[in-house]
């Protein structure tokens, strides 16, 4: 993947329909997006070399998602703030420059508010998958 522009990588969250409509969330500065795979070690006494042997496949993967910056209309911030508070688990698409796209559900785990008194009120948020998620390839 050769570079790209940060501010391409985008949080686009699902409106629950069918079909399913994204929009992006606005106003976020950074953005992460993490992959995990829980290793299953199947090492014994007699492992080549006494190196670790890992099986195939299994384990848990997860994925989650971080944000920050600020909303740039009460529709976004409100919209966050719903799906927090009801605990909903919504489809949400990653939009990955030059790599790909993401999609599938995810639960808002972390929404954090903070401000300076000589600046603006931001917001951060942290997404947690909550089953399969669909790899698009660009």
């Amino acid at each position: 993947m050769t570079a790209q522009r940060g501010k391409d990588l985008l949080l686009k969250i699902g409106d629950g329909g069918a079909p399913e409509t994204f929009t992006t969330l606005g106003g976020l500065r950074t953005r992460t997006l993490s992959l995990n795979a829980q290793t299953v070690d199947i090492t014994h006494s007699e492992s080549v070399g006494g190196w670790r042997e890992l099986l195939s496949g299994a384990g848990v993967r997860q994925a989650s998602v971080a944000g920050s910056g600020i909303f740039i209309n009460d529709a976004a911030g409100q919209s966050a703030r719903s799906i927090f508070f009801s605990g909903e688990i919504r489809r949400w698409r990653i939009v990955i420059p030059g790599f790909g796209e993401i999609e599938g559900p995810f639960q808002i785990a972390n929404l954090d508010y903070s401000g300076d008194h000589d600046g603006e009120a931001a917001v951060s948020l942290a997404l947690d998958s909550a089953g399969e998620l669909i790899f698009t390839a660009v």
